[in-house]
């Protein structure tokens, strides 16, 4: 997932006055329209606006050990309609066609994140939320979660600190989006012959574009990508792509990420943190460095060997497929999902884009609709609004027994030029019970128009986890709503969610949705599917596992004498395929750019608490009861609690990892 709401977010927005101040708001909210040139004069004119308020909230005379409530309230109130304007922002510089209005989105980012520090260095601001005492667990955890947001901005630090904190995050912004630009806006496309393009299918080929010379020209985003590496029988014309796809970023994406390290290394110094890592990791559920390094290192010992045994497994079946000996069956970097798609079509007889024809693309969203619905109770209902392109979607997302509107969906499927490349959701706005504010999550796709192969299925609930988190949430404060969340478990639910792309139970009832018809899922294909999933596992998570340790790796040195490629080759050297020479993966890690950085760990740590609180469901994923519970329990409660705490209050018991070692080896029923 995309996790971008800034801290900012998390604090929400009222006119100035103690009292009762509670407003209906029940009706339908949509995202605003931008225009470029617009942007400028209404992202000064919002903080402007915020900045008022706060000084007016600055001078309320609070005594110590004051009512946190109300006080709680006002500071969210201020923050949340300032997210109705820096929500959409934030979106649109990910997403909109046009480039001259994600640029003007990203420079009105800077200037929302330089007055986040602001904020959260103002020790008048501080102090008012000081006072307060909370007589409530839900106050007590929102109290704590803003004063951690003005500590961990230096509130405390002296101005000189303060000073040089402001500059570093300043420049830290503005080196994240200049990165993330590189990958999503690099015009590049590689030119391949029609013999290079042979084992692909038609379909895939029609898609193309040609040039002059009758060659094929082909770019960085996924649909294009990963189907040529699966299936593509030029070893060379693999190589040529992985070693460039890797190399997306540029060179000057590695000179950012190594200025970005190291501004990262002296912020923990400003707080007396022997690295970054110490710093960010202390408000998780981790807690620390130490943590994560053991739990990487348990998953490694386990996967390691399955990995090796993998490649092995694929050596052998190549030298069989090409009848040569077995030393001289090499497995590559770029020749991996090219065997190993070969090897899941003659072994379990899989053909991942003949998969296409059994999940069509809109009966597979037809379907996430209906099973979503029958297991919390809800409706989604098409509404014509005012979108950024005309392929988006947009949905009112009902509960059906009181016939509530509970938020709204926005669905972005298929790419096109400038769009954000990958799959995410954003939480876009937060909601909240106490002025009856309404959640909108944005989920942007990048999906083949006519279907999905079954990975590509996994991700689609995966993210429609996401957005259901948010649009479920039914939190008092909008900045405890939806994904609001330690960052080592946001990705849970989502995951939990997967399973739902896996059984019969669900998956054979995709084709009711069909139109024209499909082929149906039945027994024999889910059991290839298993098959299938757990051939990769070695080879999926110990991947998993080396993006996490290099992400430790960066975070938790010294990183002034940290060179970002040389961890990574020494880290990938060490892997069954080892590293490719001219390859640069660091220079499109998205995720340690885009706010995961401490945090790759997350999504195996998460997937433990998934397994674990899918275990609830037992042999009926679609038991309405407990949707209901585990709706209640998790998915309402946004991060008003703790993320073991809402576990336990799931399970009835503390969480365990028995499931997820099972998972990792195929072990798992």
């Amino acid at each position: 997932m995309k996790m971008k709401r800034f801290k900012l977010c998390a604090l929400c927005m009222l006119s100035i006055g103690l009292g009762q101040w509670a407003y209906a708001q029940s009706e339908r909210s949509t995202l605003p329209k931008f225009q470029a040139k617009d942007i400028p004069a209404q992202c000064d004119a919002k903080i402007a606006d915020v900045k008022s308020k706060l000084a007016e909230f600055a001078k309320i005379k609070l005594k110590n050990n004051a009512p946190a409530g109300n006080v709680l309230a006002k500071w969210d109130q201020i923050f949340a309609e300032f997210e109705d304007f820096y929500g959409p922002i934030n979106l649109m510089s990910n997403v909109d066609p046009d480039a001259a209005l994600r640029k003007a989105a990203e420079d009105c980012e800077v200037k929302i994140s330089q007055f986040q520090t602001e904020v959260y260095q103002d020790a008048k601001l501080y102090q008012q939320i000081k006072k307060t005492k909370a007589n409530n667990e839900i106050d007590s955890k929102y109290r704590q979660d803003i004063l951690d947001g003005f500590e961990d901005t230096g509130v405390q630090l002296s101005a000189e600190k303060q000073a040089r904190l402001k500059v570093i995050l300043d420049e830290l912004t503005k080196i994240q989006q200049e990165y993330a630009r590189n990958i999503r806006d690099n015009p590049e496309k590689l030119e391949f012959t029609p013999a290079e393009l042979k084992g692909l299918p038609e379909s895939y080929i029609a898609n193309l574009k040609k040039n002059e010379k009758g060659n094929y020209l082909l770019g960085f985003d996924y649909p294009e990508y990963r189907p040529f590496m699966e299936l593509a029988d030029s070893d060379d014309a693999r190589k040529r792509y992985q070693i460039a796809y890797t190399r997306r970023g540029t060179e000057k994406n590695l000179v950012l990420l190594k200025q970005a390290i190291d501004l990262r290394y002296e912020l923990a110094q400003l707080f007396g943190k022997t690295s970054y890592a110490d710093w960010a990791l202390k408000n998780r559920m981790a807690q620390n460095p130490e943590t994560v390094n053991k739990f990487l290192k348990d998953v490694h010992n386990t996967v390691a060997p399955l990995e090796q045994k993998e490649v092995q497994t694929l050596r052998e079946f190549k030298a069989k497929t090409l009848n040569i000996p077995v030393e001289k069956a090499e497995i590559n970097r770029w020749s991996e999902a090219y065997w190993s798609e070969k090897l899941r079509q003659d072994k379990y007889k899989i053909d991942q884009e003949k998969m296409r024809e059994y999940f069509p693309t809109q009966a597979s969203q037809d379907w996430l609709f209906a099973i979503s619905s029958q297991l919390y109770g809800i409706e989604f209902k098409p509404a014509k609004v005012d979108v950024w392109q005309d392929e988006v979607e947009y949905y009112d997302v009902i509960d059906k027994q009181t016939g509530q509107l509970l938020g709204g969906l926005y669905m972005d499927k298929f790419p096109r030029e400038g769009k954000y490349g990958h799959a995410a959701v954003w939480g876009v706005r937060g909601g909240s019970t106490l002025t009856q504010r309404k959640p909108i999550s944005a989920l942007v796709t990048n999906f083949n128009r006519k279907g999905l192969n079954s990975d590509e299925l996994e991700t689609f609930v995966h993210e429609f986890g996401h957005a259901l988190h948010g649009i479920l949430s039914n939190t008092r404060y909008a900045s405890q709503s939806g994904t609001s969340v330690e960052r080592d478990f946001v990705e849970a639910p989502s995951q939990m969610y997967e399973e739902w792309a896996r059984r019969k139970e669900t998956l054979s009832t995709l084709a009711d949705y069909c139109k024209p018809a499909c082929p149906r899922i039945d027994d024999e294909l889910i059991a290839k599917l298993k098959a299938v999933k757990n051939y990769g596992r070695g080879l999926f998570y110990s991947r998993q596992t080396l993006y996490a340790q290099y992400d430790m790796a960066l975070h938790t040195a010294n990183a002034l004498k940290t060179q970002p490629m040389d961890v990574w080759k020494n880290l990938e050297a060490q892997t069954a395929l080892g590293y490719v020479p001219t390859t640069e993966f660091p220079g499109q890690f998205g995720h340690i750019m885009g706010g995961y950085q401490v945090g790759y760990y997350g999504y195996m740590w998460s997937e433990v608490l998934a397994l674990d609180m899918l275990s609830a469901f037992g042999d009926n994923l679609n038991n309405p009861e407990v949707g209901a519970r585990y709706r209640k329990t998790i998915l309402s409660q946004g991060g008003q609690k703790k993320a073991e705490q809402l576990v336990v209050d799931f399970l009835g018991r503390a969480p365990d990892n028995k499931a997820f070692f099972q998972e990792i080896t195929g072990q798992r029923n």
